[in-house]
C-alpha cells in the first residue's frame, strides 16, 4: 500500500516526487511510456530558471529525478494500463502488476501530434519542434515553417515572427479551424505567408542532423516542390495522456483533465499536474510548479485523514 503514486516522470511528476518525498510520503513514480516526458525530446532548454547557460532537456529532467530519489522517492518502469478509481484505496495496473495507493497524482502529460513524415522523428530537437515558446529563439533571422490551421498554429506563427525573417504557414485546406481574431492577426502580419491546400510530404535533412527544407505538395494542382527552411514547427495540437482514466476522471472533449480548483480532480484523493490539464502554457517551469501544488494537496489530504 502506497501513500502516493505519481503517474508520469516529466517535470510535473518528478517535482511532485521531490515535495512528496521530503514530506516523508515515500511516493512511487510510474515512469510511463515516455520517461522524462516532452523534455526528453528537447535539446537545449534556455528558459528554466537557474541555468544561465541553458541545460539539455534530458539532463534537466534527470536532475529533478535524482533530487527526488535523494529524498526517498521510488521510480518504477512501465505504464499504467488499467485503473480502478471507484473506491479507495485506488488500484492501478502497471503492465500486469496491480498496486494500491491512498492518493494519486496524474502527471502523465500530453503528447504532441506529429505529421508522421518519414524523417520527422529523426529531426525532433534538430529543427523540428512542437513548441514555439521553447525553440523560437534559436531561429533568429531564419526561415521558419509552421504547419496547422487552428488557433495554436496562428499563435505560434505570430510568435515566431519575433525571431524569424519569414514564416510560411502551411495548411492542407483553404478553410481554417482558427477563430476569426487569431486568423486576422496572422493575415495582417507582413512576415507570414499562407501556403494553402498544401501538405508536407517530408522534411530534410536527416543525414545532416538538422532541418534544411521541406517537400510540399499542392492538393488541388498536384504540384510538388521543395522549400528551404531552417525551423519546422508542427502546430496540429496535443493529445493528453488520459485514456486509461477516461470515464472516471472528468475531462473535457479533448481529454484534458478538468481542474476542480488547485490541483484537485473530481475524485477526492486524485490530483493533476502539468500538461495533462494545462493546454495553455505547457512549459517545463509551469509543469514543475503544478507538480509542487499537487504534492502539497496530496500531503494535506493524507494529513487530514491521519496518515
Amino acid at each position: 500500500m502506497f501513500n502516493l503514486v505519481i503517474v508520469g516522470s516529466g517535470c510535473a511528476g518528478n517535482t511532485a516526487a521531490i515535495y512528496a518525498a521530503r514530506a516523508n510520503l515515500k511516493p512511487l513514480v510510474v515512469k510511463g511510456h515516455h520517461p522524462g516526458g516532452q523534455l526528453s525530446l528537447t535539446t537545449l532548454v534556455e528558459n528554466f530558471p537557474g541555468f544561465p547557460e541553458g541545460i539539455n532537456g534530458p539532463d534537466l529532467v534527470e536532475n529533478i529525478k535524482k533530487q527526488a530519489q535523494t529524498f526517498g522517492a521510488e521510480f518504477k518502469e512501465g505504464a499504467v494500463v488499467e485503473a480502478d478509481l471507484s473506491k479507495r484505496p485506488f488500484r492501478l495496473n502497471i503492465e500486469g502488476d496491480w498496486i494500491e495507493t491512498r492518493t494519486l497524482i496524474i502527471a502523465s502529460g500530453a503528447s504532441a501530434r506529429w505529421l508522421g513524415l518519414p524523417n520527422e522523428q529523426n529531426l525532433i530537437g534538430h529543427g523540428v519542434s512542437s513548441c514555439a515558446t521553447c525553440d523560437g529563439f534559436f531561429y533568429r533571422d531564419k526561415k521558419i515553417m509552421v504547419v496547422g490551421g487552428g488557433d495554436s498554429a496562428m499563435e505560434e506563427a505570430n510568435f515566431l515572427t519575433r525571431f524569424g525573417r519569414e514564416v510560411a504557414l502551411v495548411h492542407r485546406r483553404d478553410q481554417f479551424r482558427a477563430s476569426k481574431i487569431m486568423l486576422d492577426r496572422a493575415r495582417n502580419n507582413p512576415k507570414i505567408t499562407f501556403v494553402l491546400n498544401t501538405v508536407v510530404e517530408d522534411v530534410f535533412d536527416a543525414s545532416k542532423g538538422l532541418v534544411t527544407g521541406a517537400r510540399l505538395r499542392n492538393g488541388v494542382t498536384g504540384k510538388v516542390w521543395e522549400q528551404e527552411v531552417d525551423g519546422f514547427f508542427v502546430a496540429i495540437g496535443h493529445i493528453p495522456n488520459t485514456a486509461v482514466f477516461r470515464g472516471q476522471i472528468e475531462t473535457d472533449a479533448d481529454g484534458y483533465v478538468i481542474s476542480k480548483s488547485g490541483a484537485r480532480t473530481n475524485i477526492p484523493g486524485v490530483f493533476h499536474a502539468g500538461d495533462v490539464q494545462d493546454r495553455v502554457y505547457r512549459q517545463a517551469v509551469t509543469a514543475s510548479g503544478m507538480g509542487c501544488m499537487a504534492a502539497m494537496e496530496a500531503e494535506r489530504f493524507l494529513e487530514a485523514e491521519g496518515h
